[in-house]
């Protein structure tokens, strides 16, 4: 269950009960989950009952018990628990990562796409020369991602994008390092030193995230060489092995699963840098991870390595997606 899915689910509860008379509200357009912070429990929370107390007439705890009653036997779900003055914490099921592997593998690079902005119609000021205007980039960008999302958008209206300017001479820098120069700080900051962008080093943030996806690409061909494949078998009970609840699994598994809701906020507030950083933590996350992968030493081929290459070909379809979103290539080596 991807946190896309886990909001659904909460707001579908909200709904019932709203037609069962337990609830006296209107029902949101959406409802926001986020992972847990310290001092609740489970990887997801929710203060959506905090937000549905007041119209309700009643407090933030009984919203909380009617919504957790409606969420227990939710798919996906393992437990439901009330922390504070009301916050919904999720827990998902031991299988959940098994289900965000396949939705992923299901959905390729379209993978975060979804209706949530179905209806809405957005016209921005026509673009000038992409390969030197900032603020043409970002545009063509956000237009991007807003149709990512179910949105009418495109060219020919009066909103226009609040960005500091910024241009690159692109036959010195390529199209990719010059998009991520432009489109990794926030539109108000200042664009990235050029330059460094061209160097094969770690501290270069395209750098790390092209190389995670090309990591990716080597790891599918030498899994190749020892007889693995990306395997799903066992539907939802694949597992990770040893590897399951490894924090950098998890780590993984949670910025996977927060891939459709930064998507969403990248749309909705106008800000593809958000959905850079978020493929450099990916990246980050993924480069721990792969040292798992594949057997080590004498260890013997296993449904948990074919299962932990499932996860590495995840994260690599959703960095390929990523980039593509910016309008940057994901190069299988570098």
């Amino acid at each position: 269950m991807t946190p896309a899915d886990l909001s659904l689910t909460v707001l579908h509860a909200v709904r019932r009960a709203v037609d069962d008379g337990a609830l006296r509200v209107e029902v949101p357009p959406r409802v926001t989950v986020e992972r847990a912070r310290p001092g609740g429990s489970g990887e997801y929370a929710s203060n959506i009952a905090l937000t549905l107390a007041r119209p309700a007439g009643r407090s933030a705890l009984d919203v909380a018990g009617i919504l957790q009653e409606r969420l227990r036997d939710a798919p996906g779900l393992r437990d439901v628990e009330i922390t504070g003055p009301g916050f919904l914490n999720f827990s998902l099921r031991r299988d959940a990562g098994a289900e965000l592997v396949r939705a992923i593998r299901e959905a390729g690079g379209a993978y975060g796409s979804g209706a949530a902005l179905a209806g809405t119609t957005v016209r921005f000021a026509g673009p000038s020369d992409l390969t030197e205007s900032r603020a043409s980039v970002v545009t063509e960008t956000v237009v991007r991602l807003l149709r990512m999302q179910g949105a009418d958008a495109g060219f020919g209206g009066a909103e226009r994008m609040h960005v500091r300017p910024g241009t690159y001479d692109v036959d010195a820098l390529g199209v990719d390092a010059a998009r991520w120069a432009l489109l990794r700080p926030a539109p108000q900051d200042r664009p990235l030193d050029g330059p460094p962008l061209l160097v094969q080093h770690e501290r270069n943030s395209l750098f790390r995230v092209r190389y995670a996806h090309s990591r990716v690409r080597r790891l599918l061909v030498n899994g190749g060489q020892l007889g693995l494949l990306p395997s799903y078998e066992g539907g939802a009970d694949v597992t990770f092995g040893a590897a399951a609840s490894h924090p950098r699994t998890t780590e993984l598994l949670g910025v996977l699963g927060d891939h459709p809701v930064v998507l969403l906020a990248a749309a909705r507030h106008r800000a593809p840098d958000r959905v850079a950083r978020h493929l450099e933590a990916i990246a980050d996350a993924l480069l721990a991870f792969q040292h798992t992968v594949l057997p080590l030493g004498d260890e013997k081929p296993s449904a948990a390595h074919r299962s932990r290459l499932a996860l590495a070909e995840a994260a690599g379809t959703v960095l390929a997606g990523g980039l593509s979103v910016l309008g940057i290539s994901a190069p299988d080596r570098i």
